[in-house]
């Protein structure tokens, strides 16, 4: 398996140039080490920012699974989204509200078949709210399918 959490990781992170705003590093409340948000207060509705998980080393024709954290804290905080690199129209993951300020774990199945996926993008976009927060965190890609909980 592959680390890709942000205090530790060995992943490539990029922001995206061409959005409206950065994900920024946050503290984690046990102290150790830090994830990535989007506060609620940065941008304006329905503006986008795209954190990019470039992959290098990946085989064709296997499979991973990712998984990761992830929180949507606050009222109408707005979206978390997933794109796969080869398949920009849709995201393969979206999420747009938290039942509460948990985190909550998030998983994705990648098929490598003729093309390579080499990079997954993290999107949120901007809601309503004011207060609260989009984060990520505890990026991990395993060989295989995804496990059952």
């Amino acid at each position: 398996s592959v680390d890709c959490s942000f205090s530790r990781g060995v992943c490539d992170w990029k922001q995206d140039a061409d959005d409206d705003f950065d994900w920024n590093p946050a503290d984690r409340d046990r102290g150790d080490g830090y994830y990535m948000a989007v506060p609620a207060f940065v941008g304006h509705k329905n503006d986008m920012g795209r954190l990019k998980l470039l992959l290098t080393d990946l085989k064709p024709k296997s499979s991973y699974c990712l998984i990761f954290s992830y929180r949507l804290a606050g009222e109408k905080v707005g979206k978390l989204r997933v794109f796969l690199a080869n398949k920009k129209t849709a995201p393969v993951w979206e999420e747009n509200k938290g039942k509460d300020e948990k985190w909550r774990t998030g998983k994705i199945e990648i098929f490598q078949g003729a093309e390579t996926t080499n990079r997954v993008t993290f999107e949120s976009e901007r809601g309503k709210g004011k207060t609260g927060e989009i984060g990520v965190d505890n990026v991990i890609l395993i060989s295989g399918l995804c496990p059952e909980d």
